[in-house]
């Protein structure tokens, strides 16, 4: 393990050395593109901490999202989260899996949330490997004093807005946006983190195809502190994705229901659906483990 955090710790080092990841998120930078010389980096990071057997299930599914992106179509990923490595998992295996694998990895745009970028410059430059859509999270107004904060609650409405316009841009050029619906990692213990966010429905509203994607196994745990003291361990892990959904049913058949709050009806049966997919993915990874 000695060898494991030394070899984690220079790629930290060297990616921050690398780094040209803005530290302030404005309505001028929302859109950041992936910075090439950072993905071997976290690739090399990824490589020591997944073990054999681990991959990704339904990559057919995933080809067939991608064909749709290619031919207009607005396209999601929803993704379980875990840990601040899940981008780096879902990039690495999607590209070692083979078929159009490289190809998908490179129309990926994920939606992540400013604290990647202003917390630690280099959590920021670690973030930067990936092509993002910077937004202002819900979360992070909640407590404010609209009298006091009047000048970041403005703030995050001008990133926000311009967040919204690059999506709007991007989502019908073959992309795929990846979302973690959850909003936040989860926590064990801590129910709530596992609870998707109202906002997750606007999209559902605006985008016509999706696929869930559960992740199985975890590499980096969330710790206590700053996020690059989350300790790390050994695993096999496994992706797996669903069969391509259309957006428009998934959220009518969730709106159809009881529910007062239709917004919360599509999050919460977005988490079930998520869910289904960890339980039936860890029965899948059990196989890869008892074959080790």
């Amino acid at each position: 393990m000695e060898t494991l955090n030394t070899l984690l710790g220079d790629c930290k080092k060297q990616a921050a050395e690398l780094s040209t990841a803005s530290s302030v998120i404005t309505e001028e930078n929302v859109y950041q593109e992936g910075a090439k010389d950072m993905l071997p980096i976290l690739d090399k990071m990824v490589n020591a901490l997944i073990l054999p057997g681990s991959g990704l299930d339904g990559l057919e599914n995933l080809e067939e999202l991608f064909a749709k992106a290619e031919s207009g179509k607005s396209c999601l990923l929803l993704v379980e989260h875990y840990s601040n490595l899940d981008m780096s998992l879902f990039s690495y295996l999607v590209r070692k899996a083979g078929g159009r694998g490289e190809d998908i990895a490179k129309a990926v745009i994920a939606i992540a949330g400013m604290k990647l970028n202003e917390d630690n410059p280099v959590v920021a430059a670690l973030a930067s490997a990936y092509t993002r859509i910077v937004i202002y999270p819900s979360r992070s107004l909640q407590g404010l004093d609209y009298e006091k904060e009047k000048a970041e609650i403005a703030r995050s409405t001008a990133i926000n807005r311009a967040a919204m316009k690059a999506l709007n841009d991007l989502k019908t050029k073959g992309r795929l946006i990846l979302i973690f619906p959850s909003g936040t990692r989860y926590r064990p213990g801590d129910p709530s983190t596992k609870r998707g966010v109202r906002e997750i429905d606007s999209y559902i509203k605006s985008f016509d195809y999706l696929c869930f994607v559960g992740i199985n196994g975890i590499v980096l745990h969330v710790g206590q502190g700053d996020m690059l003291e989350d300790p790390v361990s050994q695993d096999v892990v496994r992706l797996s994705v669903s069969p391509v959904v259309s957006c428009a049913e998934f959220r009518s058949a969730a709106r159809n229901s009881d529910a007062e709050d239709k917004k919360r009806a599509v999050a919460d049966a977005i988490m079930v659906e998520l869910e289904k997919m960890h339980i039936a993915g860890e029965e899948q990874r059990k196989r890869f483990l008892t074959q080790r």
